[in-house]
Protein backbone atom coordinates (compact mmCIF):
# COMPACT_ATOMS: atom_id res chain seq x y z
CA UNK A 1 0.00 0.00 0.00
CA UNK A 2 1.22 3.61 -0.38
CA UNK A 3 0.71 5.82 2.26
CA UNK A 4 0.68 10.13 1.81
CA UNK A 5 1.38 11.38 6.05
CA UNK A 6 1.35 14.84 6.33
CA UNK A 7 3.06 16.21 9.52
CA UNK A 8 3.41 19.61 10.23
CA UNK A 9 4.96 20.22 13.68
CA UNK A 10 7.42 19.20 16.32
CA UNK A 11 5.35 16.73 17.57
CA UNK A 12 3.58 15.14 14.13
CA UNK A 13 7.26 14.98 13.17
CA UNK A 14 7.93 12.40 16.11
CA UNK A 15 4.05 10.78 15.99
CA UNK A 16 5.00 9.99 12.64
CA UNK A 17 8.00 8.97 13.00
CA UNK A 18 6.72 6.11 15.35
CA UNK A 19 3.13 5.52 12.67
CA UNK A 20 5.45 5.00 9.72
CA UNK A 21 7.39 2.17 12.05
CA UNK A 22 3.90 1.03 12.74
CA UNK A 23 2.22 0.76 9.60
CA UNK A 24 5.64 -1.25 8.21
CA UNK A 25 4.47 -3.71 10.72
CA UNK A 26 1.06 -4.07 9.75
CA UNK A 27 2.22 -3.94 6.07
CA UNK A 28 6.02 -5.21 5.30
CA UNK A 29 5.67 -3.30 1.40
CA UNK A 30 4.15 -0.31 2.46
CA UNK A 31 5.80 2.74 0.86
CA UNK A 32 5.45 6.20 2.22
CA UNK A 33 5.71 9.62 0.25
CA UNK A 34 4.91 12.07 3.53
CA UNK A 35 5.94 16.15 4.60
CA UNK A 36 7.48 16.04 7.98
CA UNK A 37 11.06 16.19 9.80
CA UNK A 38 14.39 14.51 10.67
CA UNK A 39 12.22 11.73 12.82
CA UNK A 40 10.19 11.09 10.14
CA UNK A 41 12.99 10.85 7.39
CA UNK A 42 14.95 8.45 9.57
CA UNK A 43 12.76 5.73 10.29
CA UNK A 44 11.33 6.19 6.31
CA UNK A 45 15.04 6.32 4.89
CA UNK A 46 13.79 9.29 2.46
CA UNK A 47 13.69 12.92 2.51
CA UNK A 48 10.52 14.54 3.34
CA UNK A 49 8.35 16.48 0.65
CA UNK A 50 8.56 19.58 3.12
CA UNK A 51 10.12 19.90 6.38
CA UNK A 52 8.36 21.23 9.16
CA UNK A 53 10.96 24.01 10.04
CA UNK A 54 8.87 24.85 6.89
CA UNK A 55 5.84 24.53 7.84
CA UNK A 56 5.18 25.25 11.54
CA UNK A 57 3.31 28.76 11.19
CA UNK A 58 0.80 29.70 14.13
CA UNK A 59 -1.81 32.48 15.07
CA UNK A 60 -4.02 34.15 13.16
CA UNK A 61 -1.92 36.99 12.22
CA UNK A 62 1.17 35.11 11.51
CA UNK A 63 -1.22 32.89 9.23
CA UNK A 64 -2.08 36.19 7.20
CA UNK A 65 1.16 37.36 7.14
CA UNK A 66 2.51 34.11 5.59
CA UNK A 67 -0.64 33.19 3.27
CA UNK A 68 1.16 33.34 0.03
CA UNK A 69 3.14 30.68 1.46
CA UNK A 70 0.70 28.78 3.22
CA UNK A 71 -2.05 28.78 -0.06
CA UNK A 72 1.09 27.86 -2.35
CA UNK A 73 1.90 24.63 -0.35
CA UNK A 74 -1.81 23.37 -0.35
CA UNK A 75 -1.71 24.00 -4.03
CA UNK A 76 1.47 22.28 -4.66
CA UNK A 77 0.60 19.04 -2.07
CA UNK A 78 -2.90 18.58 -3.90
CA UNK A 79 -0.57 17.88 -7.21
CA UNK A 80 1.81 15.95 -5.46
CA UNK A 81 -1.04 13.70 -4.13
CA UNK A 82 -2.64 13.75 -7.20
CA UNK A 83 0.69 12.73 -8.94
CA UNK A 84 1.97 9.72 -5.96
CA UNK A 85 -1.97 8.03 -6.11
CA UNK A 86 -1.71 7.29 -2.49
CA UNK A 87 -4.09 4.30 -1.28
CA UNK A 88 -4.90 6.65 1.83
CA UNK A 89 -3.58 10.06 2.79
CA UNK A 90 -3.09 10.63 6.50
CA UNK A 91 -3.13 14.13 8.49
CA UNK A 92 -1.41 14.36 11.94
CA UNK A 93 -2.70 17.38 14.09
CA UNK A 94 -2.10 20.57 12.04
CA UNK A 95 -5.76 20.51 11.32
CA UNK A 96 -5.39 24.56 9.88
CA UNK A 97 -3.80 22.78 6.55
CA UNK A 98 -4.62 18.67 7.08
CA UNK A 99 -8.58 19.16 6.96
CA UNK A 100 -8.37 21.42 3.45
CA UNK A 101 -6.19 18.95 2.15
CA UNK A 102 -8.50 15.64 3.69
CA UNK A 103 -11.55 17.34 2.34
CA UNK A 104 -9.85 17.85 -1.34
CA UNK A 105 -8.50 14.25 -1.40
CA UNK A 106 -11.75 12.37 -0.25
CA UNK A 107 -13.68 14.15 -3.27
CA UNK A 108 -11.11 13.09 -5.68
CA UNK A 109 -11.66 9.65 -4.52
CA UNK A 110 -8.50 9.20 -1.70
CA UNK A 111 -8.84 7.28 1.29
CA UNK A 112 -8.62 10.02 4.11
CA UNK A 113 -7.44 9.62 8.06
CA UNK A 114 -6.52 12.30 10.16
CA UNK A 115 -4.41 11.81 13.47
CA UNK A 116 -4.91 13.44 16.43
CA UNK A 117 -8.72 15.59 16.22
CA UNK A 118 -8.37 19.51 16.56
CA UNK A 119 -10.29 20.98 19.37
CA UNK A 120 -13.64 20.97 18.41
CA UNK A 121 -15.20 20.79 21.95
CA UNK A 122 -13.33 24.56 22.17
CA UNK A 123 -13.71 26.18 18.81
CA UNK A 124 -15.32 25.82 15.29
CA UNK A 125 -17.69 23.33 16.45
CA UNK A 126 -18.77 23.78 13.07
CA UNK A 127 -15.89 21.83 11.45
CA UNK A 128 -17.38 18.44 12.41
CA UNK A 129 -19.98 18.45 9.59
CA UNK A 130 -17.05 18.37 7.19
CA UNK A 131 -15.21 16.22 8.94
CA UNK A 132 -18.10 13.85 8.33
CA UNK A 133 -18.05 14.19 4.99
CA UNK A 134 -14.26 13.99 4.37
CA UNK A 135 -12.70 11.67 6.69
CA UNK A 136 -13.14 7.50 6.54
CA UNK A 137 -11.29 7.54 9.79
CA UNK A 138 -10.28 9.80 12.81
CA UNK A 139 -8.17 9.08 15.39
CA UNK A 140 -8.92 11.14 18.75
CA UNK A 141 -6.23 10.73 21.69
CA UNK A 142 -7.86 13.00 24.56
CA UNK A 143 -10.54 10.69 27.08
CA UNK A 144 -12.56 13.75 27.60
CA UNK A 145 -13.25 13.96 23.62
CA UNK A 146 -15.20 10.54 23.89
CA UNK A 147 -18.66 11.66 24.96
CA UNK A 148 -17.93 14.53 22.17
CA UNK A 149 -18.27 13.07 19.59
CA UNK A 150 -20.48 10.38 20.78
CA UNK A 151 -23.16 13.33 21.16
CA UNK A 152 -22.04 14.95 17.95
CA UNK A 153 -22.92 11.67 15.98
CA UNK A 154 -19.29 10.93 13.84
CA UNK A 155 -19.22 6.97 13.67
CA UNK A 156 -16.04 7.10 12.27
CA UNK A 157 -13.90 8.62 15.19
CA UNK A 158 -12.16 6.62 17.02
CA UNK A 159 -10.67 6.99 20.75
CA UNK A 160 -6.61 5.47 20.32
CA UNK A 161 -5.09 7.43 23.19
CA UNK A 162 -2.27 9.16 23.48
CA UNK A 163 0.89 8.62 21.40
CA UNK A 164 2.77 10.78 23.67
CA UNK A 165 2.87 7.67 25.97
CA UNK A 166 4.26 5.60 23.25
CA UNK A 167 6.52 7.99 22.34
CA UNK A 168 8.20 8.35 25.84
CA UNK A 169 8.30 4.70 25.84
CA UNK A 170 10.42 4.71 22.86
CA UNK A 171 12.80 7.61 23.52
CA UNK A 172 13.26 7.03 27.14
CA UNK A 173 14.41 3.34 25.85
CA UNK A 174 17.08 5.40 23.71
CA UNK A 175 17.64 7.95 27.07
CA UNK A 176 18.17 4.94 28.96
CA UNK A 177 21.29 4.02 26.41
CA UNK A 178 22.96 7.33 26.80
CA UNK A 179 24.15 9.04 29.76
CA UNK A 180 21.52 11.30 31.33
CA UNK A 181 22.16 15.25 32.17
CA UNK A 182 24.33 15.51 34.93
CA UNK A 183 25.45 18.70 37.18
CA UNK A 184 26.75 19.62 40.53
CA UNK A 185 23.75 21.94 40.97
CA UNK A 186 19.93 20.49 41.15
CA UNK A 187 18.97 20.56 37.02
CA UNK A 188 16.08 23.38 36.05
CA UNK A 189 14.37 22.32 32.34
CA UNK A 190 13.55 25.61 30.29
CA UNK A 191 11.37 24.14 27.47
CA UNK A 192 10.78 27.74 25.15
CA UNK A 193 8.92 25.51 22.56
CA UNK A 194 9.60 24.37 19.12
CA UNK A 195 8.93 27.31 16.67
CA UNK A 196 10.86 30.48 16.76
CA UNK A 197 8.09 33.39 17.36
CA UNK A 198 8.61 30.78 20.62
CA UNK A 199 11.62 31.01 21.59
CA UNK A 200 11.57 35.22 20.93
CA UNK A 201 8.71 35.01 23.09
CA UNK A 202 9.33 33.09 25.90
CA UNK A 203 13.29 32.46 26.15
CA UNK A 204 14.25 35.64 27.12
CA UNK A 205 12.07 35.57 29.87
CA UNK A 206 13.36 32.29 30.80
CA UNK A 207 17.00 33.62 30.51
CA UNK A 208 16.75 36.53 32.67
CA UNK A 209 15.25 34.11 35.52
CA UNK A 210 18.26 32.05 35.61
CA UNK A 211 20.56 34.64 35.95
CA UNK A 212 18.90 35.48 39.33
CA UNK A 213 19.06 32.08 40.39
CA UNK A 214 23.09 30.61 40.32
CA UNK A 215 22.14 28.00 42.83
CA UNK A 216 20.53 25.92 39.71
CA UNK A 217 21.79 24.86 36.49
CA UNK A 218 19.36 25.69 33.76
CA UNK A 219 19.11 23.58 30.36
CA UNK A 220 17.37 24.40 27.58
CA UNK A 221 15.23 21.36 25.86
CA UNK A 222 16.98 22.49 22.06
CA UNK A 223 16.00 21.35 18.87
CA UNK A 224 18.75 21.25 15.72
CA UNK A 225 15.90 21.87 13.22
CA UNK A 226 16.01 25.44 14.32
CA UNK A 227 19.58 26.01 14.58
CA UNK A 228 22.29 26.76 17.48
CA UNK A 229 21.90 30.57 16.19
CA UNK A 230 18.08 30.73 17.24
CA UNK A 231 19.03 30.26 21.06
CA UNK A 232 22.28 31.72 21.30
CA UNK A 233 20.55 35.09 19.68
CA UNK A 234 18.96 35.32 23.32
CA UNK A 235 21.46 33.32 26.03
CA UNK A 236 24.54 35.65 26.75
CA UNK A 237 27.74 34.35 25.82
CA UNK A 238 29.18 34.32 29.05
CA UNK A 239 25.89 32.60 30.60
CA UNK A 240 26.05 29.51 32.23
CA UNK A 241 22.49 27.71 30.73
CA UNK A 242 23.25 25.12 28.93
CA UNK A 243 21.43 23.93 25.82
CA UNK A 244 20.84 20.13 25.13
CA UNK A 245 19.93 19.47 21.62
CA UNK A 246 17.50 16.71 20.80
CA UNK A 247 17.56 15.51 24.53
CA UNK A 248 14.70 16.23 25.98
CA UNK A 249 13.52 13.18 27.62
CA UNK A 250 17.44 12.96 29.39
CA UNK A 251 16.36 16.08 30.67
CA UNK A 252 13.18 15.89 31.82
CA UNK A 253 14.76 12.23 33.41
CA UNK A 254 16.83 14.54 35.27
CA UNK A 255 14.94 18.02 36.12
CA UNK A 256 13.95 18.94 39.31
CA UNK A 257 11.57 21.54 37.87
CA UNK A 258 10.46 23.15 34.41
CA UNK A 259 9.65 26.35 32.61
CA UNK A 260 7.58 25.17 30.02
CA UNK A 261 5.91 26.86 26.45
CA UNK A 262 2.62 25.89 26.24
CA UNK A 263 2.10 22.93 23.87
CA UNK A 264 2.40 18.77 23.90
CA UNK A 265 5.77 19.56 26.30
CA UNK A 266 3.11 20.24 29.27
CA UNK A 267 2.24 16.77 29.04
CA UNK A 268 5.60 15.61 28.56
CA UNK A 269 6.63 17.78 31.73
CA UNK A 270 4.16 15.79 33.59
CA UNK A 271 5.00 12.54 32.49
CA UNK A 272 7.84 12.52 33.36
CA UNK A 273 6.95 13.96 37.05
CA UNK A 274 8.44 17.03 37.01
CA UNK A 275 6.56 20.44 39.07
CA UNK A 276 6.11 22.81 36.43
CA UNK A 277 5.06 26.24 35.66
CA UNK A 278 3.58 26.65 31.96
CA UNK A 279 4.29 30.23 30.03
CA UNK A 280 2.89 32.44 26.78
CA UNK A 281 3.27 34.96 24.97
CA UNK A 282 2.19 35.47 21.83
CA UNK A 283 1.01 38.41 19.07
CA UNK A 284 -1.24 40.52 21.35
CA UNK A 285 -4.02 40.44 18.35
CA UNK A 286 -3.93 36.29 17.56
CA UNK A 287 -4.04 36.00 21.39
CA UNK A 288 -7.19 38.35 21.57
CA UNK A 289 -9.01 36.66 18.24
CA UNK A 290 -8.50 33.27 20.28
CA UNK A 291 -9.73 34.40 23.23
CA UNK A 292 -12.84 35.67 21.95
CA UNK A 293 -13.59 32.62 19.29
CA UNK A 294 -13.41 30.59 22.31
CA UNK A 295 -15.07 32.40 25.03
CA UNK A 296 -15.63 30.58 28.03
CA UNK A 297 -15.66 27.42 26.64
CA UNK A 298 -12.29 26.28 27.65
CA UNK A 299 -10.85 27.18 30.82
CA UNK A 300 -6.93 26.25 30.37
CA UNK A 301 -4.23 26.02 27.50
CA UNK A 302 -2.32 23.50 28.94
CA UNK A 303 -3.18 19.55 28.60
CA UNK A 304 -2.22 18.95 31.87
CA UNK A 305 -4.88 21.05 33.36
CA UNK A 306 -7.26 20.03 30.29
CA UNK A 307 -6.81 16.72 30.56
CA UNK A 308 -7.43 17.05 34.67
CA UNK A 309 -9.99 19.74 33.99
CA UNK A 310 -8.59 21.93 37.40
CA UNK A 311 -5.40 24.18 37.57
CA UNK A 312 -2.74 21.45 38.14
CA UNK A 313 0.24 23.70 37.16
CA UNK A 314 -0.14 27.31 36.96
CA UNK A 315 -0.32 29.39 33.57
CA UNK A 316 1.21 32.72 33.01
CA UNK A 317 -0.39 33.85 29.87
CA UNK A 318 -0.12 37.03 27.99
CA UNK A 319 0.37 39.69 30.54
CA UNK A 320 0.58 37.31 33.68
CA UNK A 321 4.00 36.15 31.94
CA UNK A 322 6.28 38.40 33.51
CA UNK A 323 9.17 38.35 35.66
CA UNK A 324 7.23 38.66 39.10
CA UNK A 325 4.93 36.05 38.29
CA UNK A 326 7.36 33.98 36.93
CA UNK A 327 9.73 34.45 39.93
CA UNK A 328 6.74 33.45 42.27
CA UNK A 329 5.86 30.17 40.84
CA UNK A 330 9.29 29.45 40.37
CA UNK A 331 10.14 29.59 43.96
CA UNK A 332 6.98 27.00 44.55
CA UNK A 333 7.53 24.73 42.57
CA UNK A 334 10.98 24.39 43.19
CA UNK A 335 10.99 25.24 47.15
CA UNK A 336 7.29 24.28 48.31
CA UNK A 337 6.89 20.64 49.78
CA UNK A 338 3.24 20.93 49.23
CA UNK A 339 3.00 22.43 45.96
CA UNK A 340 5.46 20.31 44.75
CA UNK A 341 3.74 17.03 46.17
CA UNK A 342 0.05 18.10 44.88
CA UNK A 343 1.78 18.17 41.39
CA UNK A 344 3.00 14.65 41.51
CA UNK A 345 -0.54 13.25 42.98
CA UNK A 346 -2.04 14.98 40.34
CA UNK A 347 0.34 13.73 37.59
CA UNK A 348 -0.27 10.27 39.36
CA UNK A 349 -4.13 10.51 38.15
CA UNK A 350 -3.41 12.44 34.69
CA UNK A 351 -1.30 9.13 34.17
CA UNK A 352 -4.31 6.88 35.29
CA UNK A 353 -6.32 8.73 33.26
CA UNK A 354 -3.90 7.95 30.10
CA UNK A 355 -4.02 4.27 29.81
CA UNK A 356 -1.27 2.04 29.38
CA UNK A 357 -0.29 3.66 25.83
CA UNK A 358 -0.03 1.41 22.18
CA UNK A 359 -2.13 5.02 20.35
CA UNK A 360 0.05 4.36 17.62
CA UNK A 361 -0.76 0.81 16.87
CA UNK A 362 -3.94 1.24 17.20
CA UNK A 363 -3.89 4.16 15.08
CA UNK A 364 -1.99 1.88 12.26
CA UNK A 365 -4.51 -1.18 12.83
CA UNK A 366 -7.42 1.26 12.31
CA UNK A 367 -5.74 2.40 8.88
CA UNK A 368 -4.90 -0.85 7.47
CA UNK A 369 -8.49 -2.39 8.65
CA UNK A 370 -9.91 0.60 6.26
CA UNK A 371 -7.26 -0.20 3.83
CA UNK A 372 -8.54 -4.12 3.36
CA UNK A 373 -12.02 -3.99 4.37
CA UNK A 374 -14.57 -4.98 1.26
Amino acid sequence: MKYYIIAGEASGDLYGALLIKALREQDPAAEFRFWGGDAMATEAASAPVRHIRDLAIMGFVEVLAHLGTVLGNIKFCKRDIAAYRPDVVVGIDYPGFNLKLEAWAKQHGFKTVHFISPNLWAWKKGRIKGMRRSLDRLCYILPFEEPFFAENNMPQALYVGHPLLDAIAAGSQQSAASSQLTADKPIIALMPGSRRMELKNSLPKMVQLAQRHPEYHFVVAGMTLLGEAAYRKYIPADSPIEIAYNQTYSLLSSAHAAVVCSGTATLETALFGVPQVVCYSGNPISYLIAKSVVGKRIKYISLVNLIADQPVVTELIQEDFSAERLEKEFALITTDHATRQRMFDEYAKIRTQLGDGGAIQRTAQAIHQLLTEH
